[in-house]
């Protein structure tokens, strides 16, 4: 990342980071006022869900763009370049834009800060200036349709005074239980409020309690809500080289012909599946997307940091999983996707995440394990996330390793032994990215 949009990012990193989210709305509806509330200058499809919200965000973005129109997506965190953030049709944001953009927020925030302060609040955070910033942006480019994902929770989330058009919530579980609440059900009330009075929802399947939550917020806006497994469904999903066909039955009853997803996992043809009935929903949900426009949308499709090839000799995978739901995905898609006869895990994971879930569940594929520290002050020390580690998947071996290069450098010469040997690099997503930019710096030529 270098010039403009590097700086714009050094601005941003003086505020509280996304870690430390305030449960507020008021302050970020403030800003984008006297930014002249850019996020209703376009209609919005706003995705929740604790995880494939980003997967299943690209994958609406891939298919509206198919039907020829301009969008804008907005994700967190970023894998290596913070512009990958804010896409404007499929690619990151021009920094010159996001400078421009930027600017016109300068006045602003300066503003509410001065308001919060004197009213004795903390100044506008990080993801609060991020989320209206891509408004901003958006509105600047100008697009036709955003796809906006949740930062975390719903109800109070920056992200959360757009209007959308459609909801969308992929599988709520545990995650961020000390700011969103110590169960699924208060999860799900949280995430539910995204939903606005006479718009359409569309879910994927859910336990009975988040979805009892999201009916019932459903049923008191007056909002559509559209479940899978109940009003559309993947009729079937097969195993494809490089990825998944899926047979998806959409809002209206039509049975698509099987369609090519071109990404790893049946999490991935979950995820495609409720993107297309997003899309539907986006349009009426009176009519299917044309086959051609579907066969596009899905065959563009790409999920960085998402079982993505890193290194080929040896091969190394990198996935941004970093709590048990996402292992849980990772772990099946591995199974059934590729054959290695062993599989080394180098990761690492932050403080606040349950490590010895998201190992435990990662057990069945490792059979050596390389353990470092994630380039973040929240990293759980090596020597703790070790001992994890050798409770969490007893009997395989475990190495303490500082960084990550050199945990990569010794998991390469471990899975260079041998040709069924892989390396799985998971824990964390700036984890994810460190290892993207090191596969990068090192020309192992793929990633």
């Amino acid at each position: 990342m270098s010039g403009t949009a590097a700086q714009v990012y050094a601005e941003l990193l003086t505020r509280v980071g996304e870690a430390n989210p305030r449960p507020r709305i008021e302050p970020v509806r403030r800003l984008a006022e006297l930014a002249g509330s850019p996020q209703l200058s376009y209609p919005v499809v706003q995705v929740a869900g604790t995880n494939g919200k980003t997967s299943t965000s690209r994958a609406i973005e891939s298919l509206l763009r198919a039907h020829g129109l301009r969008t804008g997506l907005f994700t967190s965190p970023h894998l290596v370049d913070f512009t990958e953030r804010f896409q404007v049709d499929g690619q990151p944001i021009a920094e010159a834009a996001l400078a421009e953009a930027w600017e016109e927020l300068r006045l602003p925030l300066q503003l509410v800060d001065s308001e919060l302060e004197a009213a004795g609040h903390g100044r506008i955070t990080f993801f609060e200036a991020l989320a209206v910033l891509a408004f901003v942006a958006f509105a600047d480019a100008p697009v036709e349709v955003a796809v906006i994902e949740v930062g975390m929770g719903g109800e109070w989330d920056a992200t959360n005074i757009v209007d959308a058009q459609v909801a969308v919530f992929t599988p709520i579980g545990l995650d961020h239980t000390e700011h969103l609440g110590p169960d699924t059900q208060t999860i799900a009330h949280t995430k539910s409020l995204i939903m606005k009075p006479g718009s359409t929802a569309v879910t994927a399947e859910q336990d009975v309690d988040a979805l009892g939550e999201l009916a019932d917020t459903a049923a008191r806006l007056g909002v559509r809500l559209y479940v899978q497994g109940r009003d559309f469904s993947l009729a079937e999903d097969r195993l494809a080289v490089g990825g998944r066909q899926v047979d998806v039955v959409g809002l209206t009853g039509h049975a698509y012909d099987p369609a090519f997803v071109p990404l790893y996992g049946q999490h991935q043809a979950e995820n495609a599946t409720l993107a297309i009935a997003a899309v539907e929903a986006f349009f009426g949900g009176e009519r299917p997307i044309p086959e051609e426009v579907l066969d596009e949308g899905l065959g563009q499709l790409t999920s960085p940091g998402r079982l993505q090839l890193i290194g080929t000799d040896p091969i190394v995978y990198v996935d941004a999983a970093h709590n048990p739901h996402g292992a849980e995905a990772l772990v099946r898609a591995v199974t059934e996707s590729f054959a290695f006869e062993e599989l080394a895990i180098v990761t690492g994971v932050l403080e606040e995440k349950d490590a010895h879930g998201l190992l435990h569940t990662l057990a069945p594929i490792a059979h050596q394990v390389f353990v470092t520290a994630v380039d973040s002050p929240r990293s759980l020390p090596v020597e703790e996330l070790a001992v994890i580690a050798k409770s969490a998947i007893p009997d395989t071996p475990v190495e303490e390793l500082a960084s990550l290069p050199l945990a990569l450098e010794r998991a390469r010469s471990w899975a260079g032994e041998s040709n069924a040997r892989a390396v799985l690099v998971v824990g964390s997503v700036l984890l994810a990215g460190e290892a993207i930019s090191h596969s990068r710096s090192e020309n192992w030529g793929t990633a």
